[in-house]
């Protein structure tokens, strides 16, 4: 077993905050950067696996970020338990899109407050923290996710597609608003990935597999572990000139106009 030093972990010495770390996309990249040496606080609804609990380096915090203060308390857990944060990973949501004439009001505000309203609290504590600490330094990273729903129109979207476009336009807008602080905001848009909250959806859901799986140009989905190693990447200093940018990790769906047949491909 390769054991990596701390020299030459990417993100040695950063304090990480990252939502939806109990499972799928927010899992995978606790796990990776952990094992880059980050200290993470997890904050999800769900509990954590045990065996996170087990490293130093990781804190969990379960609550529903759509509660009041939920914002401030994961920051708060976070200073307590190891300082202030350098990144957040704005990744927890919902999905199960519908057309407009299956979303209720009720369905409507949960995809607001799930998917915006939560990661912009967030979001908008990371900036004051990261705008001014008092340990003196300046500066993070803000990582969103987004989706190529965001992108680009897709049929039985109504509410889910508009809520990503929205976390487009906030990384866009914080971007240009803070650079000069050095808060680098980026968002990922996956595609079709493969996570509890998509397999069920790949496996009954005809129309769900043709379209984002079958769609896709590389003719298979991808894993959280494809979409942690782009969060890595601009998390880390590698990425020290990149910020407003939505990086879309999705196999070459949303660039594809005539998607290949899986029969003669």
């Amino acid at each position: 077993m390769h054991i990596k030093r701390e020299m030459d972990m990417r993100l040695a010495g950063k304090i990480a905050v990252i939502t939806g770390a109990a499972s799928g996309i927010g899992l995978a990249t606790t796990r990776l950067f952990l094992a880059e040496g980050a200290k993470v606080l997890g904050a999800d609804i769900q509990a954590a696996p045990a065996d996170l609990g087990a490293q130093p380096s990781f804190r969990e915090l379960q609550l529903d970020l759509t509660e009041q203060g939920a914002a401030s308390a994961a920051f708060d857990a976070c200073r307590t338990a190891f300082g202030n944060a350098d990144i957040l990973f704005n990744n927890a949501g919902i999905g199960n899109a519908r057309p407009i004439l299956e979303t209720d009001d009720e369905a409507l505000n949960r995809y607001i407050a799930v998917n915006f309203a939560a990661p912009f609290k967030l979001a908008r504590e990371a900036v004051r923290i990261m705008k001014s600490r008092a340990d003196g330094k300046t500066g993070g990273a803000i990582i969103n996710t987004a989706s190529v729903f965001g992108m680009r129109g897709a049929a039985r979207s109504a509410a889910y597609g508009p809520t990503k476009a929205a976390m487009i336009g906030m990384t866009q807008q914080l971007a240009v608003e803070y650079a000069r602080d050095k808060i680098r905001v980026n968002a990922i848009a996956p595609g079709a990935i493969v996570t509890p909250m998509t397999q069920g959806r790949i496996d009954s859901n005809p129309w769900f597999r043709r379209e984002a799986v079958e769609g896709t140009p590389m003719l298979h989905p991808g894993t959280p572990e494809d979409i942690a190693m782009a969060c890595l990447f601009l998390a880390s200093d590698e990425a020290k000139f990149i910020t407003g940018v939505t990086l879309p990790v999705d196999g070459g769906w949303s660039v594809a106009i005539f998607r290949p047949d899986p029969a003669t491909a």
